[in-house]
């Protein structure tokens, strides 16, 4: 019996993966909140007998360190990763036994690291599984710029390298198992797809249908911009990151909420952007958790600052909670859950401002009302068509850089509503006038709104 099971890490856009026989298994890349982990292998009834990573992550704290401590298993890193902590080190072609008629086989495949390596799980002697981390993925391959600036191109190169010698040694059926790739932004491009296989990944992936000089300069061409906190996850995974810790945080009343907001610390709001604006707590920050809470709060937080939650129930904190542990967030300052009536102190009230559609802004247009439209997507989303006359700031810069948002009332917009939440929220805050327009962006046009493009 061979089995793989798949963890969705949804809001970091990440999979780890429980794979195994009727007795043992391996766990790939698995995240920091390790309870998952070890339940869906008590769910296989099975022994953890190995922990793998395929790299030094970039864009989350790994739970391999503490998983492994805690059920004994071996810790397989590529012997090519300094770290500071215990581990078996493993190098192209060494294998283990994971269960009866199941090898798990390593093969180094640089390119997203240096010392990347991917996993194939062979069931007497034949590829059933490719575990590739941040090499080969559903029509893209792992971003090779998060490492060092000047290993950038000779990174590229390599992928496409490790690319070809995935498709060179595995059979067409083989599944692909990434770990990146679903809205990480340790892609190197966004693919459509849920599964992929060795073989669907021949005809459709740019590293094994391109020329090598032809995939890197699509490659560098498309390569975005890195979220601030990736900078502190590859430090944590190095050095041994410590056990996670989920326990409930202080309950926060409306007296220390106010305090909080009065030493310049971040309360942030994990409510719907539409409840967000009807009313919140005045100098608080809209991050919905349902959205890519993690990596846009992570993104924009002065790292280090503490963090208090407010949101509709304890289980709602909970689960931001455990968002944003795996990024290395840890232990929220304090909570507050309830009606946000509740979070202000007697006398006080609550602030809000208007959402809106690109058709409201077209209207306001058209009557020749003085606007400044702020556009907070990135930079290859503004290129390819914006709003004219917008300024542009994309929204992990937002907070820098409110100063340079001219006078007047502001209407924020991105791609869909999420992002231009979180720049509202951030306006408001700092006292300007703001609209939020939720809307998709294909609406602008649609409403009249002069789309030009560069």
């Amino acid at each position: 019996m061979f089995f793989v099971d798949t963890l969705e890490i949804e809001g970091l856009g990440n999979r780890s993966y429980l794979a195994g026989g009727a007795r043992g298994a391996v766990v790939v890349d698995p995240p920091r909140d390790i309870d998952q982990v070890i339940a869906a292998a008590a769910k296989r009834g099975v022994r953890i007998a190995y922990v793998a990573e395929t790299h030094v992550h970039n864009d989350y704290v790994t739970g391999g360190l503490e998983l492994a401590r805690v059920t004994g298993a071996s810790y397989l890193v590529p012997a090519g990763a300094r770290v500071s902590f215990a581990r078996t080190p493993v190098a192209d072609g060494d294998t283990v036994t994971v269960d009866e008629r199941l090898v798990l086989r390593a093969l180094a495949t640089p390119g997203h690291t240096p010392h990347h390596t991917s996993y194939v799980m062979e069931e007497d002697g034949r590829g059933a599984a490719a575990f590739t981390g941040g090499s080969l993925l559903i029509g893209a391959v792992g971003r090779p710029d998060l490492v060092e600036p000047r290993l950038t191109e000779e990174l590229a190169r390599a992928q496409h390298a490790s690319a070809h010698r995935l498709a060179d040694e595995l059979d067409d059926e083989v599944p692909v198992l990434p770990t990146h790739g679903f809205g990480s932004f340790c892609s190197s491009s966004q693919a459509e797809g849920d599964s992929t296989t060795i073989g669907g990944e021949r005809k459709a992936n740019d590293a094994l249908t391109l020329d090598v000089d032809t995939f890197v300069e699509r490659v560098l061409a498309g390569l975005d911009d890195v979220p601030a906190y990736y900078a502190h996850m590859g430090p944590a995974n190095t050095a041994g990151p410590a056990p996670v810790d989920l326990t409930p945080p202080e309950r926060a009343d409306a007296g220390q909420i106010a305090r909080r907001l009065a030493a310049g610390e971040w309360v942030v709001d994990l409510r719907s952007r539409t409840a967000f604006a009807e009313g919140h707590v005045a100098g608080s920050f809209n991050f919905e958790r349902d959205g890519k809470l993690a990596t846009y709060l992570a993104w924009l937080i002065p790292w280090g600052k503490p963090v208090t939650l407010l949101a509709d129930t304890p289980e709602h904190v909970a689960d931001a909670q455990r968002e944003l542990a795996r990024v290395g967030i840890d232990r929220p300052a304090a909570a507050a859950t309830g009606e946000p009536v509740g979070w202000v102190r007697a006398g006080e009230e609550l602030a809000s401002f208007p959402r809106a559609r690109f058709a409201d802004l077209a209207g306001v247009r058209e009557r020749g009302e003085d606007v400044v439209v702020l556009d907070v997507r990135r930079d290859s989303e503004r290129a390819a068509g914006h709003v004219e006359g917008a300024v542009h700031i994309p929204i992990h810069e937002l907070h820098g850089r409110l100063d340079e948002v001219p006078s007047g009332t502001v209407w924020v917009h991105c791609a869909g509503g999420m992002r231009a939440a979180i720049a509202a929220s951030l306006l408001d805050a700092a006292g300007r006038d703001v609209v939020a327009v939720d809307d998709g962006f294909d609406a602008a046009g649609e409403a009249g709104l002069t789309v030009t493009r560069h």
